[in-house]
């Protein structure tokens, strides 16, 4: 089931206190940056984030679950309504996120 506009457009309102925040549409779904790294995304209208260790750190409790069938797990952030802590858990995550991959020319 593919996630809807509605959801995605609640999740950026969510995050509105933050700048850069971007998403991409990938086969009905929507992954979701922050200055240009990968947070996480939305898979069947939940709000999915990358398990780093300051992720795990400010949401101990969080259950892992997977996007898709064949991906690796990743944490469920279901304090979606709260936008203090949406944007405390993005801020705390980009250290550790990986640095976006450089796209080759032909």
């Amino acid at each position: 089931m593919p996630s809807s506009k509605e959801y995605l457009n609640f999740i950026l309102e969510q995050l509105s206190g933050l700048k850069d925040i971007t998403y991409r549409t990938m086969m009905g779904e929507y992954i979701i940056y922050y200055h240009g790294k990968i947070v996480g995304g939305i898979y069947d209208d939940r709000f999915l984030v990358k398990p780093v260790k300051s992720a795990i750190a400010y949401m101990p409790n969080a259950e892992y679950e997977l996007p898709y069938e064949g991906a690796k797990k990743m944490l469920l952030v279901d304090d979606v309504d709260n936008k203090e802590f949406l944007a405390g858990l993005v801020n705390v995550m980009y250290d550790e996120l990986p640095a976006p991959k450089s796209k080759k020319k032909k």
